[in-house]
């Protein structure tokens, strides 16, 4: 992920995606018992550098004034590598992100570098545990797919590999909170899925942005410009599960996150438009909207794709690379900016641990 605070702000679809799951999180906090005398206790799973998430919690804590003045402790985690230094500044209201935390009394935040695929809390001591547009990143990579770079575009043993995987993880991470959980407790996860409609992140009519990362890749594979390997190891560890795929552990009584007590309230997708296509119907300008389209793109991908080209390379020249590649995606989107664009497909959904 891009650091400084750059992720939330070339990320704003990803904010309009919190935001659309702020009335989820306020009816789950509506049906959470919390014995008097304790303090709230909630997690923000995959932070980033919880620019995205402010409004939400901000939104939480005045709910929960109406009814008294707990503590309320936030728990931001996300994996080691993540920028904490930026996160702290945001949360402590030093940049130009407006903060709750400076305005609020009795609400506490710490940082976490334990990963959604480990536990964060000690047992039975989280209400409310809260995560967005982060779970389809996998533990692991499987394996490299042919001729593609994310699992949209694979099939056969390599599609079979990711979904194995996929559901593993998935899990896992159940596994995980609901040990972290109360009981009464609740998870409100906003997931990147397939839809029902087959659509998913990028694909919801016009261009597909995976098949162009891919296609743009297998121009300069072909050119000599990377090599097989490099392009190989460009293959994203990512999984969009479909709601059949997010459901079956909750719903079947012989998995393990059932048998911890996990259930699913409710599910249901939605899309939330690109932002800089709609405002691209507006201001009809296309260099303007290739210059705030490709950032995004950037903020979650770039490390990836760099970290898949030859180290014998010197940086200098990996860097170019970079900047050539999200330079041919941009003068794409300049030439013929009409179905460009990076719609966000989610799942969104309620559990709870009986």
């Amino acid at each position: 992920m891009s650091g400084g605070g750059l992720y939330s702000l070339a990320t704003i679809g990803a904010k309009d995606v919190i935001d659309n799951a702020t009335p989820s999180v306020l009816s789950a906090l509506n049906s959470i018992q919390k014995p008097d005398g304790a303090h709230w206790c909630f997690s923000d799973m995959g932070c980033a550098d919880g620019g995205t998430s402010l409004s939400l919690w901000a939104n939480a804590i005045k709910q929960l004034r109406l009814k008294n003045d707990d503590d309320i402790q936030i728990v931001y985690a996300d994996q080691t590598g993540n920028d904490f230094n930026a996160l702290v500044q945001i949360l402590h209201g030093n940049t130009q992100f407006e903060s709750y935390l400076p305005t609020s009394d009795n609400v506490t935040v710490m940082e976490s570098g334990a990963s959604f695929y480990t536990p964060i809390l000690p047992k039975n001591t989280l209400h409310l545990g809260f995560s967005a547009t982060a779970m389809h990143w996998l533990s692991q990579k499987p394996c490299n797919i042919a001729n593609h770079v994310h699992m949209v575009g694979a099939k056969g043993d390599d599609l079979k590999k990711f979904q194995r995987q996929a559901a593993n993880d998935w899990q896992n991470i159940l596994i995980h909170r609901a040990r972290e959980l109360k009981s009464g407790g609740k998870l409100v996860l906003v997931n990147f899925c397939i839809d029902e409609h087959g659509q998913y992140l990028g694909n919801t009519g016009g261009v597909n942005m995976f098949n162009n990362f891919n296609s743009i890749w297998q121009q300069f594979l072909e050119n000599n410009t990377i090599t097989e390997s490099e392009y190989a190891a460009m293959t994203l560890p990512q999984y969009y599960n479909t709601v059949e795929e997010f459901s079956a552990p909750l719903l079947d009584s012989a998995s393990d996150a059932y048998k911890a007590g996990l259930r699913l309230v409710d599910i249901e997708t939605a899309v939330i438009a690109c932002p800089f296509a709609e405002d691209f119907k507006q201001h009809q300008d296309a260099a303007k909207f290739a210059k705030e389209y490709i950032p995004t793109i950037r903020s979650w991908n770039e490390s990836i794709f760099f970290g898949a080209l030859n180290s014998d390379r010197p940086i200098a020249e990996r860097q170019q690379l970079i900047e050539n590649y999200y330079g041919q995606y941009e003068q794409q989107v300049r030439d013929a900016p009409e179905g460009h664009g990076m719609g966000y497909v989610h799942a969104y959904m309620t559990i709870e641990k009986i």
